[in-house]
């Protein structure tokens, strides 16, 4: 069987299931080259072009791909917008040839899909590039992955199995945990990934200070936000539904003030780092003293700083009082509200 000079594959990937990861492999190893092509109207959370661009390049890493949205199109100063998902098949294959055409002046040899309209839009990019292009079909009764995109997003989580674990990890909300000293993060955040059978991002910060015979300097606060992030990052891909932060770099920069009375610039940055859901916990219960705390003045001014913040960015959170059981009956309810929601 020969290979095609250059092939196409076209979708949303909204999200980026293992059926697309397997039209994009054959279609890879029949041809010499290939190009990916994703656009969607509307978009879908969180499957946005940013991402859908970090999936492709993730996975695929040795493909051309292009998301492409209007400002995309824009930018480029290609004289065509996105048609809805509701537009007509004839309509899309209009587009496409359009744009593949006009706008970025890349004639195919052959289109690979698993959608039964494949034929068609290889008949109406023949058409335009004057030339053949062959409609090459992939496993259309979806034999190999039994899945659809639209089903992923309805039960992602459910569904993981269907999604790299890149993938997947767009889907894990990472939720934050501050407060001042002994307000119960820590076993919050145990619990919630037991609850959730998820894993938790530990404080990183206090691991350093017990290495370091606490002793941390001010350089130390920029690497522990730091080593915060990237390891959030890493967990993400392993944790279930939602990821448990101990800490964030805003919690950092708290710190950094309280020490040394200012914050590096870059601090400051990754302490603005976004999470699905903030929850401050109350210093409504003894402050125990485990030799790396303060003392009960320190842990109020922390906790009016942290409201100070979280106001100041207009971030919304929610309160948490009471035991450690009432604590996390109060977690898993704003995440099922929100779940529900979506």
């Amino acid at each position: 069987m020969g290979r095609y000079a250059m092939g196409l594959v076209v979708g949303k990937f909204a999200p980026l299931h293992r059926g697309h990861e397997a039209l994009i492999a054959f279609a890879q190893s029949r041809c010499e080259q290939l190009l990916v092509l994703s656009y969607t109207r509307p978009e879908f959370e969180p499957a946005l072009p940013a991402q859908r661009r970090a999936w492709l390049q993730a996975l695929f890493p040795q493909v051309p791909s292009l998301v492409i949205d209007d400002p995309w199109l824009q930018q480029r100063g290609i004289g065509l917008r996105l048609l809805s998902n509701d537009a007509t098949d004839a309509e899309h294959q209009r587009f496409l040839a359009q744009l593949l055409r006009d706008g970025l002046d890349r004639p195919v040899d052959a289109l690979f899909a698993s959608e039964d309209y494949v034929q068609a839009t290889a008949a109406v990019l023949a058409q335009a590039f004057g030339r053949p292009v062959a409609a090459v079909s992939f496993d259309p009764a979806r034999a190999g992955v039994p899945i659809s995109a639209s089903r992923i997003r309805a039960e992602p989580h459910r569904h993981r199995r269907f999604l790299d674990p890149r993938v997947y990890a767009s889907f894990v909300s990472r939720i934050a945990l501050v407060g001042g000293e002994s307000t119960g993060k820590t076993t919050l955040a145990r619990e919630l990934a037991a609850h959730y059978g998820s894993v938790w991002a530990a404080e990183y910060g206090r691991e350093l200070w017990e290495e370091q015979a606490g002793v941390l300097g001010e350089a130390d606060l920029l690497r522990i936000a730091r080593t915060q992030v990237a390891r959030e990052d890493t967990l993400r891909a392993r944790a279930h539904q939602v990821l448990a932060c101990d800490t964030t770099p805003l919690v950092t920069q708290c710190y950094a003030e309280a020490m040394f009375g200012r914050c590096d610039e870059e601090l400051q940055a990754l302490s603005q780092r976004p999470y699905a859901h903030w929850f401050l916990c109350e210093p409504d219960f003894p402050l125990v003293q485990d030799g790396t705390r303060r003392d009960e003045a320190f842990r109020q001014w922390q906790h009016r700083w942290y409201e100070g913040r979280l106001a100041e960015r207009r971030i919304a959170f929610t309160r948490l009082v009471g035991t450690p059981s009432q604590r996390l009956a109060q977690v898993v309810a704003v995440i099922g509200a929100v779940q529900s929601a979506d």
